[in-house]
């Protein structure tokens, strides 16, 4: 096995929301950072695969003209048939046997960008490694929850702290693996 390792990397407002229930992210530009692009540019540097959710894949083209992860290879799951997409290869194949693959194959760690029912599904299949979770200083009120109702149970080991301005990022290790 490849030592790449599988990390779900998101921010998430107080009350646990990952999005509007519209799936909107409106409310993470407004939010005081360390001044840069909080970290980002570092672990991106380190992903070598980006596998997300169809729904997910629809918010991000709607927040940039330029698809931001199109130099890395892309994975955008979908139930349904999808017209093909510039970037992206959209694969109904079943995690268990796509992330497997990608940790064998990927230059560098696999980035589970979201949303909540692809967390869920790597969590029960035991695929995940690692957490990286900003906490926004917002509650929202309602919305797409990161870990829906029916999320396997799940303990994590933190590993690492950041304050970056207002916003605090958490890195886990998942147990049990």
């Amino acid at each position: 096995m490849s030592n790449h390792k599988v990390v779900l990397y998101i921010a998430m407002s107080l009350d646990g929301y990952i999005a509007r229930p519209d799936g909107s992210v409106d409310w993470l530009f407004d939010v005081e950072g360390d001044g840069g692009d909080n970290g980002y540019g570092e672990f991106y540097s380190t992903i070598g695969s980006v596998v997300m959710g169809r729904l997910t894949y629809e918010e991000v083209l709607k927040l940039s003209e330029d698809f931001p992860y199109a130099d890395r290879p892309t994975y955008v799951l979908s139930r349904s048939k999808q017209a093909p997409a510039p970037h992206v290869q959209f694969t109904d194949e079943a995690v268990e046997n796509l992330i497997p693959r990608l940790k064998q194959d990927s230059g560098g760690d696999i980035w589970i960008v979201g949303g909540g029912q692809l967390v869920q599904a790597v969590l029960e299949q035991q695929l995940l490694d690692e957490v990286e979770i900003a906490i926004i200083p917002k509650v929202l009120g309602e919305g797409i929850p990161l870990f829906p109702t029916g999320t396997v149970p799940t303990h994590f080991k933190m590993i690492h702290t950041q304050t970056l301005g207002q916003i605090i990022s958490i890195r886990y290790q998942v147990q049990g693996k």
